[in-house]
């Protein structure tokens, strides 16, 4: 089935038509004879008595290209790099009062940690080191307290990993051992954060391989406050092997995230400039508090297969090596 539509550059597009094929017709194309269609449109078509079609497709030419998929790249050797932001921002409200989402509970952990666990243990089986660089924005930072939108949560800039095997339990540790050292402060400005990931990804696409696919995921607890910047970053990142997400965490008004998704039309940037492919998920935290870490987990990341593959084929870049797994793979007649 064919499906043909008025593009729109708002996102907005129209039907024109539909058609059946096959896949041994269209093929007729590659030994250099036309194939053509009548487009359909089944509403016109009851309506209009005399209504013949809304045009011909033609199909001058027909290529077969392999579409690798996301088990492919990393069966290939494709390494995942998981990086967290976590908002440090006052208007989480003070870690030593009980109603801050910072707050940390003797026997349960806050809506962060339950965020980073989730996410964090799903994203590791995919990084081989299983070390993951996490940073904070939006806080007085030692040792002379000034503002900072990417800061290593360790105070380590040279090496912002946190390093363990069961590693989204250390940087939830590392992340509980640099709350009382930092005053929470703001703006919650998250632009810094995603060109400084945007910038290791950028170094990667000089390889021209499929060897690291960059995921960054942002805690955050509201509405922020650079929109024109993080839509230039996110413009500029749709370019690159990188994906956002972000985890709204507490109550605020969310509303502004869903012009990041992109699921409600295309996201662009202040000058106009369209994103190359959708990267930004975004998940409301409230949505899951009573579900399983796995439920949001799911959800977190469920765009990211389609987003590597996506860029990848996009790109006509290949798995890296194929394993055996690839190699047993035949395409069907």
């Amino acid at each position: 089935q064919c499906i043909v539509w008025d593009w729109d550059s708002n996102g907005k597009h129209d039907f024109i038509g539909e058609f059946s094929s096959t896949f041994k017709e269209m093929r007729g194309a590659m030994e250099g004879r036309q194939v053509q269609w009548e487009c359909i449109n089944p509403k016109y078509k009851a309506k209009k008595k005399n209504y013949k079609n809304s045009g011909i497709v033609i199909l001058n030419q027909c290529k077969i290209h392999k579409m690798h998929s996301f088990l492919d790249y990393i069966m290939g050797g494709c390494q995942i790099q998981f990086t967290v932001a976590i908002d440090f921002t006052a208007s989480n409200g003070d870690p030593r009062n009980s109603c801050s989402l910072h707050y940390i509970h003797p026997y349960q952990p806050n809506e962060y940690l339950k965020a980073l666990v989730a996410v964090g243990e799903i994203c590791q089986d995919y990084d081989s080191d299983k070390m993951f660089p996490a940073f904070g924005f939006g806080a007085r930072i030692p040792p002379e307290y000034k503002v900072s939108h990417d800061f290593a949560i360790n105070f380590n800039e040279d090496n912002p990993e946190c390093a363990g095997n069961a590693h989204s339990r250390t940087d939830c540790h590392t992340y509980q051992s640099c709350l009382p050292k930092l005053q929470l402060y703001g703006p919650t400005n998250i632009a810094p954060i995603i060109q400084k990931v945007a910038k290791s990804a950028s170094e990667e696409t000089n390889t021209k391989e499929a060897s690291q696919y960059f995921i960054l995921l942002i805690l955050t607890d509201g509405v922020i406050t650079d929109m024109a910047d993080t839509r230039e970053a996110i413009v500029h990142a749709s370019h690159l092997p990188m994906s956002v997400i972000i985890v709204g965490v507490g109550n605020a008004d969310f509303s502004d995230m869903q012009m990041l998704d992109g699921d409600d039309g295309i996201l662009r940037s202040p000058k106009g400039e369209p994103v190359l492919r959708d990267i930004v998920q975004f998940v409301p935290f409230r949505n899951f508090k009573h579900a399983s870490p796995a439920a949001l987990a799911k959800s977190v990341l469920a765009e990211v297969p389609n987003q590597v593959v996506d860029y990848y084929n996009g790109k006509g870049i290949k798995p890296k090596c194929m394993s055996e797994y690839e190699s047993s793979r035949t395409l069907a007649p």
